[in-house]
């Protein structure tokens, strides 16, 4: 059963400009491990992993009813499988959950899918 779905957008713009000037930004949202994958990535990338690691931990805390504040950015860890798909391995959430992140240009999103088990 379906327990909530949640959804947030960043802009690309916003992302970049947040890791020029405030590069504490970084370590507040990415975990250790998520920290270890953004330093391997170069320009671009680091913005869309960056923008689609916070919007789906933004969207994690919608669908399960809280809002950040509650659910700290820390507390939710989203790293990816060997083909790439994201998946979210640490979260206060104990049941099944479903990540998706897409970004164009100017766009990054991120959804989140929570289902009971």
């Amino acid at each position: 059963m379906i327990y909530g779905i949640g959804v947030d957008i960043v802009e690309t713009e916003r992302i970049q400009e947040i890791i020029l000037k405030n590069p504490k930004f970084i370590s507040r949202v990415l975990t250790q491990k998520e920290q270890a994958c953004f330093v391997s990535l170069k320009g671009r990338r680091q913005v869309e992993y960056l923008g689609g690691r916070f919007a789906c931990k933004e969207a994690f805390s919608k669908a399960f009813g809280t809002g950040i504040g509650k659910v700290g950015l820390q507390d939710i860890e989203i790293l990816s499988l060997a083909t790439g798909q994201p998946i979210v391995t640490n979260s206060p959430f104990d049941g099944n959950i479903f990540v998706s992140i897409s970004h164009t240009d100017s766009c990054i999103i991120g959804q989140i899918v929570l289902e009971t088990k």
